[in-house]
């Protein structure tokens, strides 16, 4: 791998003309209705500047932050989920013709497409959606080619909020693969290391100087900081045969008394992937659109199979998120389904927290 380089914050410019000379168009993050947010940007000038957030169970908001630093803040409800598995898109349409019915499948496209700001913990997000939509028995088109265009700049965690949990799930607070350019913003710039062609060709484009010694030590003591920072933890990385012998906890009513099944956690949640497919005709009975929609868990329809509703009651529900997430993800990928993003405590209308939950039912 190259040495790490140094990438003062006035030379930001030359990164987005390098992204966009490349042919990417370009993500990034954004301070907008009192939220962090996912939008095209065009200059650094549009990145959230001196911006930070006040975050606990049920609660986010922006306060300010340190008038030198872009990324002060650890992440936004929305995570890469988003730009690679939309909350609705369409798959395919079907048109009567005199004589019958014509199907015409939605073609994926291939945007090139290069996100800035993305979190360590939405890196081992990422991983386990390429596992479900890329690594199956049959790869998800459209994702695929979203994925395929996608150059990942990820920008190592250095004020995680008090709801960050991801040091006690081994993922962040620094990125440590699955990224094609890693930055670690300090007062005056960023360390920059590559982690991929695609990354290392977009460097090559500027002119940078090797980190000094000074500033890699700066970079590595502000991580360590970082994690040391982090309050909230799991109890234990596998928790799924603690968790499955007690499906009959007295725990799980005391939580669906608070829960409202709203489903926000699901939403937020980098890696739930969950859907729904639906068809939409037309009055006059031309045609007909047949698209996908995020779906949860915590709906009636997600429980609702032949004629039986299986989890009738938030109770059930609650149980059959947390089992799956934090259980039975094991059996499916190996290794949990949360990275400790703490999404689901701050998003929580009634602030629900999860490692509180873990702890509670594991008493």
């Amino acid at each position: 791998m190259p040495p790490a380089r140094y990438l003062p914050h006035s030379a930001l410019p030359q990164l987005f003309d390098s992204l966009t000379g490349d042919g990417y168009a370009i993500v990034g993050p954004q301070a907008r209705d009192k939220r962090i947010v996912h939008a095209p940007i065009n200059a650094p000038e549009d990145l959230p500047w001196g911006t930070s957030h006040a975050r606990s169970s049920g609660f986010s908001q922006l306060v300010d932050g340190p008038k030198n630093r872009c990324f002060a803040w650890a992440n936004g409800p929305q995570a890469l989920k988003p730009l690679l598995f939309p909350p609705r898109e369409a798959l395919w349409q079907i048109n009567r013709e005199n004589d019958g019915f014509v199907v015409e499948i939605v073609e994926p496209t291939h945007n090139r497409l290069a996100v800035i700001g993305v979190r360590a913990c939405d890196l081992a997000a990422l991983h386990i959606q390429d596992r479900h939509f890329l690594n199956g028995p049959h790869s998800d088109p459209q994702y695929a080619a979203r994925r395929e265009g996608l150059l990942i700049i990820a920008v190592n965690c250095t004020h995680p909020a008090e709801t960050c949990f991801c040091a006690s799930t081994g993922d962040g607070p620094e990125a440590k693969e699955n990224f094609d350019i890693a930055l670690t913003e300090g007062d005056e710039g960023f360390v920059v290391e590559s982690g991929s062609p695609a990354g290392e060709r977009i460097l090559a484009m500027l002119s940078l100087d090797e980190a000094s010694s000074e500033q890699i030590e700066d970079a590595a003591s502000e991580l360590r900081n970082a994690a040391a920072s982090q309050k909230r933890s799991l109890p234990s990385n596998n928790l799924r045969d603690s968790l499955m012998a007690r499906l009959d906890h007295p725990r799980w009513q005391e939580v669906a008394e608070r829960c409202l099944s709203c489903g926000n956690c699901t939403a937020v949640c980098p890696t739930c992937f969950c859907h729904a497919e639906i068809e939409e005709a037309s009055l006059d009975g031309s045609h007909s659109l047949h698209s996908r929609e995020w779906d949860s868990c915590f709906g009636e329809r997600h429980g609702y199979i032949h004629g039986k509703q299986l989890r009738p009651g938030t109770k059930q529900r609650y149980r059959q998120w947390l089992t799956h997430k934090l259980a039975t993800w094991h059996d499916q990928f190996g290794r949990s389904g949360c990275v400790g993003c703490g999404r689901c405590i701050a998003w929580c209308p009634v602030g629900i927290d999860i490692t509180e939950e873990a702890a509670a039912l594991l008493k």
